[in-house]
């Protein structure tokens, strides 16, 4: 069994009915989710939206292997409506990136684990160190707390409450 730690945000839509949604998902095609963060509502991340992003950390147990479990993300996204193409970053109803995948690091033309910019973003930093404050990156030997704390990116991130 592999734990792996998933990313997921979407800012276009109905993001409660979607997050509820892309759960379920996620449940039926990759794995049994095992934990899960709060959601936080957060601003658009190199881009420009007047559509703020609502973001998650999951954590699931799965059989599959890393570059079968992108594959399988990809058509979770495609239910959403997203398209692969050139850009680099834009709205859209759903977005899954895996995080880390057990403490293993690789790097494929498709797939680089942990996410190159985990250290970068506070939308992921604020809830991983929620499930995971004391995990440490296997590349930076950092822990999550520590990634937050030197993390340069100033965005104020709310918890979004869904009751």
């Amino acid at each position: 069994m592999n734990k792996v730690f998933l990313g997921i945000g979407g800012n276009i839509g109905d993001k409660h009915k979607n997050f509820i949604h892309v759960l379920n998902l996620i449940e039926l095609k990759l794995g049994k989710i095992i934990q899960k963060s709060s959601v936080y509502e957060t601003p658009p991340w190199g881009f420009q939206s007047n559509d703020v992003f609502w973001n998650q950390v999951v954590v699931i147990d799965t059989i599959l292997e890393a570059e079968e479990l992108l594959w399988h993300i990809h058509e979770v996204e495609e239910e959403f409506g997203r398209k692969r193409g050139n850009e680099r970053y834009s709205s859209r109803e759903m977005d899954i990136d895996i995080l880390y995948f057990n403490d293993e690091f690789m790097e494929s033309k498709d797939l680089i684990i942990p996410h190159p910019r985990i250290h970068e973003r506070r939308f992921v930093l604020v809830p991983l160190v929620e499930l995971a404050p004391d995990m440490k990156h296997p590349l930076r030997r950092l822990t999550s707390i520590e990634m937050l704390e030197n993390c340069l990116d100033e965005s104020v991130i709310k918890k979004v409450d869904l009751q």
